[in-house]
């Protein structure tokens, strides 16, 4: 049986402008402008000041406009739904959920380029194949994938050669085509299956009698891995022969790229990395001065002609068109307005994070030695801004700074701390560094191992367990004390 009954309920839900806000104080300055853009074309209200705007002007016309001409308007139109209905994208483009966790590929420009696919394919059109295999080697160049290996299984390749092409064939023909077509393509080693593969590929092109290229390619063939695991006495007894000579054949293999088609990519468009920096810091007198980008600070104003438009329609209230037309009107003025405010609050919100930043880490910014860095996580910046972490965290996600000691990435400034023998409070960044420079000076024919590694920091102060050691190795890229070997 149906029952009717009421629900109180409390809960919370960002209004669309607050979410658009959010949104601005999270795009570094590429999307910036960008959005910015987008805006202009969509709200013809809204528009670049080439010199001081008054506000005060729209505020007295508005004013005006609902005094004498709302209650009319409303009579026949129900405006709220009206404005919903013909609402700016930008407030209503978004879900009432922290968009934290969306990765961006921000500082990417787009230019045209030949990509690997097309690349290849250009080639097997050139080859003496006929034209059944030729459509089984161009659906093998399909299937590699960015730095030009085959990871498919060749059985299922030649099901699916069934399946989509309506080719029947053998695993044997397909392996064939592979090998005797398809990696005899430029460049060597496209095609492989693995890296020993891509690696002999590479390394059979050389036509060469040298000593060194020959034990590189047994070595490869032979004892790969031997070399992945730096088992470097294990080759040289296997082969008899001088430390010299794996040297010379160690310098051979170094040579040949484990990713052919790095220089290529699977679309038509290459990418090119750019960093704009939404920052620009400057030293002066002791004093470090933190400004915006002046893309991030545009000039906006609300358009005279739309104002005046609004003006010329408000006076008319008897025509049903002009009240229609006066409230379109008025919602985009309304909508530049407010643009304009919650730019004003993204620049004031940039701004006092970064100056809050610069204050925390003004030794840093002095003297550009890393070790200065205080340990600061976000909690900081929002006690002294004032700001809730989140809205520090879109800060400084993406942005970048232009200091006297080059252009720096805002979250490498953030660190956790740890307690150094003396008690004082010391960033992990710092003893990154330490452990850095630790390996770099190290014996490269028995490197440090982790266990080594703490018992070193910790007679440099730093009381760090293994574990740790071994989670900022990480984090520092650098490989265990095994991958480490060299002759």
């Amino acid at each position: 049986m149906l029952k009717q009954h009421l629900q109180l309920k409390l809960g919370q839900k960002l209004a669309p402008q607050q979410i658009q806000l959010m949104k601005l104080i999270q795009l570094h300055t590429l999307e910036f402008e960008e959005e910015l853009e987008r805006e202009l074309e969509e709200n013809p209200a809204l528009e670049i000041a080439k010199e001081e705007s008054k506000e005060d002007d729209y505020s007295s016309l508005e004013d005006s406009y609902e005094t004498e001409g709302t209650e009319s308007i409303e009579t026949d139109f129900d405006v709220d739904q009206y404005l919903y209905d013909d609402e700016p994208s930008y407030k209503t483009s978004s879900s009432n959920y922290s968009s934290d966790d969306e990765e961006f590929d921000n500082e990417s420009l787009l230019t045209e380029g030949q990509s690997l696919y097309d690349y290849l394919l250009e080639q097997i059109h050139l080859a003496n194949i006929n034209k059944e295999d030729l459509k089984i080697a161009e659906y093998l160049i399909g299937n590699l994938d960015t730095d030009g290996y085959l990871r498919r299984e060749i059985k299922s390749i030649v099901d699916d050669l069934a399946f989509s092409q309506g080719i029947y064939t053998t695993k044997e023909n397909v392996e064939d085509i592979l090998e005797n077509y398809v990696q005899k393509l430029d460049p060597p080693g496209v095609g492989a299956r693995g890296l020993q593969e891509c690696l002999l590929l590479q390394i059979e092109k050389k036509v060469s009698s040298d000593k060194a290229v020959s034990l590189a390619a047994n070595i490869l063939r032979h004892q790969f891995d031997a070399l992945t695991n730096k088992h470097y006495n294990k080759i040289i007894q296997k082969y008899d022969i001088e430390e010299e000579d794996l040297k010379d054949a160690l310098d051979e293999i170094s040579k040949l790229s484990p990713k052919v088609g790095g220089n290529f990519d699977t679309q038509t468009i290459t990418i090119n990395q750019e960093i704009i920096p939404d920052f620009v810091i400057q030293v002066k007198d002791g004093q470090v001065i933190p400004m915006l980008n002046s893309k991030n600070a545009p000039t906006l104003r609300v358009s005279e002609e739309y104002k005046d438009i609004l003006s010329t329609y408000s006076h008319d209230k008897n025509s049903a068109e002009h009240k229609q037309a006066a409230l379109f009107i008025k919602q985009k003025l309304d909508a530049a307005k407010w643009y304009i405010d919650a730019i004003n609050q993204r620049q004031n919100t940039l701004l006092q994070t970064i100056t809050a930043i610069v204050k925390f880490q003004k030794d840093y910014f002095l003297t550009g030695d890393e070790k200065s860095l205080r340990p600061m996580i976000l909690k900081d910046i929002a006690d002294i801004t004032g700001f809730d972490i989140s809205t520090i965290s879109r800060v400084v996600k993406s942005k970048y700074a232009d200091t006297p000691n080059g252009i720096i990435y805002l979250k490498d400034l953030f660190s956790d701390s740890l307690t150094n023998d003396d008690g004082e409070e010391v960033s992990t960044k710092e003893i990154k560094m330490h452990l850095q420079e630790v390996i770099s000076k190290e014996n490269k024919r028995k490197p440090l191992t982790d266990d080594a590694l703490v018992v070193i920091l910790k007679e440099q102060g730093y009381n760090i367990a293994r574990r740790t050691i071994a989670k900022y190795r990480e984090q520092l890229n650098i490989p265990v004390a095994r991958l480490r070997k060299e002759l």
